[in-house]
């Protein structure tokens, strides 16, 4: 028998992150599974190149980026019914994305991770590298992909009719 605790879903506020925090959220629901809701902020090189020439960032605009990473990850877990399951949200910074995500899994005993993915080609999977296939190799527990648009398992009027019956 399946027995999940823990989910946990890496979002990048995408359409496909969305698709996965839905299926992520209604397995916690399922399953009474506590929901972690994590984003990764990628750090900030100490400096980088402008128009005008050579721009120090400060960590100024590292703290920027998180606040706004906390403040958008408060809006998407936000349950204003409390119909949904219990929540832990964490905004991580770190230089790599997947490690970041497998290091949070690896941490809090994560059952299961949902990620979802953009699909891209194979030549930018190349160039950029894929952080689900990242996790799904390494990760230390199952890895649940959901590619958006696609097929969807979720349903909000097939849930209604199931829990009326």
């Amino acid at each position: 028998m399946i027995n999940l605790k823990h989910v946990l879903v890496a979002t990048d506020f995408s359409e496909p992150s969305d698709a996965a925090c839905a299926y992520a959220r209604e397995l916690a629901i399922r399953f009474g599974a506590t929901l972690h809701v994590i984003h990764v902020v990628q750090t900030v090189p100490p400096g980088a190149f402008g128009m005008e020439g050579y721009i120090v960032i400060g960590p100024q605009l590292q703290k920027e980026m998180e606040d706004d990473a906390r403040h958008r990850l408060d809006e998407l877990v936000m349950d204003s019914d409390h119909s949904g399951p219990a929540i832990a949200t964490a905004v991580i910074v770190a230089s790599s994305p997947a490690s970041a995500i497998i290091g949070y899994a690896a941490a809090h005993r994560i059952d299961l991770i949902v990620l979802g993915t953009h699909g891209r080609g194979a030549l930018a999977h190349v160039i950029m590298g894929s952080v689900a296939e990242t996790v799904v190799r390494l990760a230390p527990c199952p890895v649940l992909t959901v590619k958006h648009p696609e097929h969807d398992f979720v349903h909000p009027n097939t849930l209604t009719v199931t829990a009326g019956a």
